[in-house]
């Protein structure tokens, strides 16, 4: 089975793109969603978060995620230590779901494969990239916040260029019909590769 990373900065549309895949038939497992669900659903990392964040972690069973926002981005070490409560978890119940797929290639989407040293989990990776004004757009659009704290979280993440000398595939998504071409390139690509 060829796994494929689809990552890119917050607001590129590496997720609109990953969604476009999965049109296909491709099988998509979403890092970040199947992340929050384990955070809320398994015992085990719900007890650790607490013991590092206290009881305001959790507000009536669920995930307090601004709460969790505002701490670790006041302080990265907590961040680093969440990730390595809930990064096992999430990479173990891949495998699991990746042993249930049956496809030419698989999608995995995450976010920071490249700032985590995780490209080696790959066969190959597609890198997301559009224009930064347009990403902030995209971010206001869809989210309460501020232009000042999407490029804080900008400013956190790898630039493109960056990303670009690592990745197998890079699609750019400043319009969305031109990166559904470059999309499907790819994915052909992707079909002769895994019928190899």
């Amino acid at each position: 089975m060829v796994v494929v990373g689809i990552t890119g900065g917050i607001g590129s549309g590496k997720t609109t793109i990953a969604n476009y895949l999965k049109s296909f038939g491709i099988p998509l497992y979403v890092a970040d969603k199947e992340a929050k669900a384990l955070m809320n659903r398994s015992k085990v990392i719900k007890q650790k978060l607490i013991q590092l964040f206290g009881d305001e972690a959790y507000v009536d069973g669920k995930l307090n995620r601004p709460f969790l926002a505002k701490m670790i981005f006041k302080d990265k070490s907590l961040l680093n230590q969440m990730n390595a409560i809930v990064h096992p978890k999430v990479a173990s119940h891949f495998k699991r779901w990746l042993k249930k797929q049956d496809a030419p290639y698989i999608l995995k989407e995450a976010a920071i494969i490249f700032e985590n040293n995780l490209q080696s989990n790959y066969d190959y990776i597609i890198t997301v990239v559009a224009n930064e004004n347009l990403r902030i757009e995209r971010i206001l659009d869809r989210e309460d916040t501020t232009r000042e704290k999407v490029k804080a979280v900008i400013n956190n993440q790898w630039t493109d260029s960056h990303k670009k000398k690592l990745s197998d595939f890079v699609i750019s998504n400043n319009d969305l019909d031109q990166a559904k071409k470059q999309a499907l390139q790819i994915h052909k690509k992707l079909l002769k590769i895994s019928a190899e």
